[in-house]
């Protein structure tokens, strides 16, 4: 068999198994769908719309039940003459402002692939530098008044513009302050909890008059949306029966992400296919699954290796200590005290304790550590611990650094080490 060859063993569609996958319905999500619903209804009935606001941890089917119910609601419009609906979304990756948020709605009106034809056509896209925040909303407004009808702009990952958040304040109110001749309803959607705790009371107050919690996933419904899958993404009877159970199991205890548990599974697969093709009469076992998280996790801390300087590796070296010997999570002093001892043992010079600081927090962004709250007798303090398994972080860091033979011993001698 050639090594391109199409023939297949265990996976009979890889595409079900991604996160983009849609399926024909969003599983473990009707309670929330069903608020969802309540909130967009008065679209229908020709009223002004709701603003509503969605928040909850990455791949727990925020965007997916947006998607699902607003070409519901598009094609339910089209029964009624009198509601005329048009929808603008956009993603706010990269957008960390206000002012950048409005440019880009702007310009994706203005879009010539755009279906608001009338706009793109009449108007040129803006730049993203050279003009008042002003002069910005005020051509927003035009444009969404050229539209007319009722407009939903939907805003996923808003929690990316921090607290400037004027956009949210100034869109819902745009119909009444400026006499605008158009309904325009707001939906916000956010993967950080804490987004809407620090957004201001003016805004709170007009963004979150409907507000919908996507809790993560537990581990039953887990099982329920990879079972779902798998019915249309493996052949039959090449799972073990605990395989599903324990890709459920570990995205639970971390994030309870739909998209966590589906990445491992397709993982897992991808490897016992592999093992098929070299000849090997197998199915996707636990070993697999183990393999599977394994590979990602060490990927994971690879990736975020890449924007370390050496310094940030010593850093989490000393983290690896400290985990090795059970002793995180651990607050920033001792940490930095640490440190300082593994700068020594290395014979280079110590960063300042507010850049270790630095690298902590970049750690934690790109995932490898995880940020905890505490509070203790002397008041509230964070504490760092590793978000990757110990040996996925010890894998990575002896790419650059070279054996580390003795933490792996320690970590053992302290039953750390799986």
């Amino acid at each position: 068999m050639g090594r391109f060859s199409r023939e297949s063993f265990i996976i009979q569609d890889k595409d079900v198994l991604r996160d983009d996958y849609q399926p024909e319905t969003l599983e473990e999500r009707d309670k929330e769908l069903d608020e969802y619903a309540a909130a967009l209804r008065p679209v229908i009935q020709g009223w002004q719309p709701n603003n509503v606001f969605l928040y909850g941890v990455t791949g727990v089917g925020k965007t997916a039940a947006t998607h699902d119910l607003l070409e519901e609601l598009q094609e339910s419009a089209e029964d009624y003459d009198d509601v005329d609906l048009n929808i603008i979304e956009l993603n706010c990756t990269g957008c960390t402002t206000s002012y950048q948020v409005a440019v880009n709605l702007v310009n994706e009106i203005r879009s010539p692939s755009h279906p608001l034809t009338t706009v793109s056509s009449t108007r040129e896209p803006m730049s993203e530098t050279g003009y008042q925040q002003k002069r910005i909303f005020n051509e927003l407004y035009d444009d969404l008044e050229a539209i007319g009808g009722t407009i939903l702009v939907v805003l996923d990952e808003i929690d990316n513009i921090g607290s400037d958040d004027d956009i949210l304040y100034e869109l819902p109110r745009a119909r009444s302050q400026l006499d605008l001749d158009v309904k325009i309803g707001v939906v916000g959607i956010s993967n950080d909890f804490k987004f809407r705790e620090n957004l201001s009371p003016k805004v709170k107050d007009t963004l979150c008059e409907e507000e919908i919690l996507f809790p993560p996933y537990d581990a039953t419904e887990l099982q329920n949306i990879l079972e779902q899958r798998v019915d249309i993404a493996l052949y039959d009877d090449v799972l073990e029966s605990d395989v599903i159970p324990l890709c459920a199991a570990f995205s639970a205890q971390d994030s309870g992400s739909a998209r966590q548990a589906l990445r491992l599974l397709r993982k897992a697969a991808d490897i016992a296919e592999n093992e098929a093709i070299a000849g090997k009469e197998t199915k996707v076992t636990e070993e697999h699954v183990r393999e599977a998280e394994h590979q990602i996790q060490r990927q994971q801390v690879v990736e975020g290796m890449h924007s370390l300087t050496r310094q940030g590796q010593y850093v989490l070296l000393t983290v690896c200590q400290l985990a090795a010997k059970g002793e995180t999570p651990e607050r920033t002093k001792l940490i930095y005290e640490r440190y300082r001892e593994v700068l020594r043992t290395h014979g280079s010079e110590p960063l300042k304790r507010r850049r270790v600081h630095d690298h902590l927090s970049d750690l934690s962004l790109h995932g490898i550590l995880r940020l905890v709250d505490s509070s203790g007798g002397r008041g509230n303090y964070n504490e760092y611990e590793l978000d990757v398994s110990l040996s996925s972080a010890l894998d990575a860091l002896e790419s650059e650094l070279g054996e580390l033979d003795d933490i792996r011993a320690t970590a053992k001698r302290h039953r750390v080490l799986e």
